[in-house]
């Protein structure tokens, strides 16, 4: 399973990347999950771990299932990474190159959009 945690316009190609280098869309087969649905906006901290198990549980990962976290730069898939960890899943990888290497034009790399 393949995270992506940007922004669902982002995600899907609706929105221009903010490197104007690069192009839209996402990674195929990736599953879009921005990662500020798990952050408690009062707070700024992780939502309770009841409440991030409801919301992987919501995009049908199961539990143990490999996860690979993306994002446009590799900094906000750690949000992923991190809520994986506090339920008790320490070997999540993020890929730390992420759209800013896979989507660049000269990448020859596959992209979805919609």
């Amino acid at each position: 399973m393949i995270l992506d945690a940007r922004p669902a316009e982002r995600f899907s190609g609706q929105a221009a990347e903010p490197r104007p280098s690069l192009r839209s869309g996402h990674i195929p087969g990736s599953t879009n999950f921005p990662c500020m649905q798990l952050v408690d906006p009062a707070t700024g901290t992780l939502k309770p771990k009841t409440e991030l198990k409801e919301i992987f549980e919501g995009i049908g990962y199961k539990p143990g299932q490999k996860v690979i976290t993306t994002c446009g730069s590799g900094v906000t898939a750690c949000v992923i990474a991190l809520a994986l960890y506090e339920l008790g899943y320490p070997d999540v990888p993020v890929y730390d190159g992420s759209w800013s290497e896979w989507g660049m034009p000269e990448s020859g790399t596959p992209v979805e959009t919609a």
